[in-house]
């Protein structure tokens, strides 16, 4: 089975590092055939923002390299909610940014909101890491690739100086999810 997984935002939010970090723990350390594309606006910062990963589960090859019906979304913005919910399968899941998105529109998917940036920015004093939380929480939800693979690519991915704190936020990001599952 190929999982497509489709990160969206706005510019400067992390949504490429998020992507590329699930990416590299499935393909790397996972030994999956992956495919990655993005998308960004004309803006760096800003500006719409979109990863997609699609992931096969065994030797399956991914003959197509573009989600065209999302098993998983990440929203990050109200504008990612607006224009990707609609596109998840029934049975899949919406996460969401619960500090930045707005009005969920009807969907028949699982939705799971998650405050991100409040987390990043009251907790961990950094707005930046907000795509760790939410990737964190993304894994402890779905189990798409084990939490240390996530732990060494994201270690790989980042600058030296900010391992530490993006560690954290991903935790943090995991223990949020196991706390909506808990309060569920």
């Amino acid at each position: 089975m190929i999982r497509e997984i489709r990160f969206a935002g706005s510019g400067g939010q992390g949504i490429l590092l998020a992507g590329n970090v699930l990416a590299e723990s499935a393909a790397v350390y996972e030994g999956r055939n992956v495919a990655r594309n993005t998308a960004y606006g004309g803006q760096v910062r800003g500006g719409a923002s979109r990863c997609e990963v699609l992931m096969a589960d065994n030797d399956e090859e991914i003959d197509f390299p573009q989600v065209l019906c999302a098993d998983v979304l990440v929203a990050m913005s109200p504008e990612a909610v607006k224009e990707f919910a609609r596109e998840v399968k029934d049975e899949g899941l919406i996460l969401l940014d619960a500090s930045l998105t707005g009005e969920m529109p009807d969907v028949r998917a699982r939705v799971v909101a998650i405050p991100a940036t409040k987390i990043a920015d009251e907790e961990l004093g950094q707005v930046h890491v907000a795509n760790m939380v939410i990737l964190g929480a993304l894994l402890s939800l779905t189990h798409l690739v084990p939490l240390e693979s996530a732990e060494k690519a994201l270690i790989g991915k980042v600058p030296p100086h900010t391992v530490e704190l993006n560690l954290k936020a991903f935790r943090r990001g995991v223990k949020a999810a196991r706390q909506f599952e808990s309060a569920a």
